[in-house]
């Protein structure tokens, strides 16, 4: 399951509401983009029960908030509250618990409206920063900027942006 939010593609959003210990922390960091409500928990739990990890926790973590952090967060399955967690990287967004279901769908909303094509060519971007090099990621991004410049979406973009209005896109 994370491998298949991490590579899919279209963007992830994980809504945390309550605690994401365990294997649920790890699928929320599987996806894109995580926000949480105020009142959220997060640990990694694993070292409490004595378990090592799993669903790529600490890949996605160490990616996160760094492999100092990482390990901490891991041998010592400390509980963050959701200011912490936002404050190390750990989540993108943190809102008022009413609003959390608001906002999340509102961002969900805003990425269907964008282009999808890119949105692709973006997550393979970057996903292939976290393990390829420098001379890789310039080569897969200019192939992928030709991609995205030879779409209707790019089109679409340049003529709203001549007209000075929002662009509608298509996904073509």
């Amino acid at each position: 399951v994370s491998r298949w939010l991490h590579e899919m593609p279209k963007p992830t959003i994980a809504m945390v509401r309550g605690a994401a210990a365990g294997a649920g922390l790890s699928l929320a960091l599987a996806c894109d983009l995580r926000v949480a409500s105020e009142t959220a928990k997060f640990s990694t739990a694993f070292a409490r029960v004595g378990y090592s990890g799993d669903f790529g926790g600490s890949y996605f973590l160490t990616r996160l908030v760094g492999t100092a952090r990482a390990r901490e967060l891991y041998f010592t399955a400390e509980l963050l509250d959701a200011a912490r967690a936002l404050a190390i990287g750990l989540v993108n967004r943190v809102v008022p618990d009413a609003e959390l279901e608001t906002e999340s769908l509102g961002l969900a909303a805003r990425l269907a409206r964008g282009p999808r094509i890119a949105h692709r060519y973006i997550k393979r971007n970057m996903n292939a920063a976290e393990s390829g090099t420098l001379a890789e990621l310039l080569d897969l991004e200019a192939w992928h900027q030709t991609r995205t410049g030879l779409t209707e979406d790019h089109r679409e973009a340049a003529r709203a942006f001549v007209e000075k209005r929002e662009p509608l896109f298509h996904g073509r």
